[in-house]
């Protein structure tokens, strides 16, 4: 596929090395900050403070299993800067429970697994998010120039679709 491209296109690439050089270059930012934040998250879940934080977050709201995984995803989250890495690392250590504390108060998995969802993409976006710091390097803008419209749209916004989601679910 790659060949056909640079064939088809060749009088426009007259710089092809330029070109692909550029778009490396383009490329290694955010698959280093990527990789930085999923690390950064592992080492976080391995830390002895991290068992109590966990334990803490598992003791808010004991007999609402949606507010409390909605506080847990988005305080993983929010450690981590990473939706998925937030997430995943809630669900590999608290999944269990809160699994077990939907099914006894009548809640479905599928309820659960939305509000987890959405709960994870709240506090993600926080300055060290590497999709953050990715946009703003890429916009060329600072933190101070452009971060408080990233948190209206990209934090803001989810947590009130998520409190509208759990008081429906409810």
């Amino acid at each position: 596929m790659f060949i056909v491209i640079v064939l088809t296109n060749r009088s426009r690439l007259p710089a092809l090395t330029d070109s692909l050089s550029a778009g490396a270059g383009a490329a290694a930012l955010p698959l280093l900050s990527t990789a930085v934040l999923v690390g950064f998250g592992t080492v976080v879940a391995a830390l002895p403070a991290f068992a109590a934080m966990r334990d803490a977050v598992l003791g808010v709201a004991p007999g609402s299993p949606l507010v409390s995984l909605a506080l847990s995803m988005n305080v993983l989250a929010g450690i981590t800067g990473s939706a998925s890495g937030g997430m995943s690392i809630a669900l590999a250590t608290m999944g269990d429970d809160y699994l077990a504390r939907g099914l006894a108060a009548g809640i479905a998995p599928e309820v659960m697994h939305r509000v987890a969802s959405i709960a994870s993409g709240g506090l993600d976006a926080l300055p060290q998010n590497g999709a953050v710091v990715t946009l703003l390097s890429v916009c060329r803008l600072t933190h101070r120039q452009a971060y408080a419209d990233i948190f209206m749209v990209a934090c803001v916004g989810p947590l009130l679709a998520l409190v509208v989601v759990v008081m429906v679910a409810a």
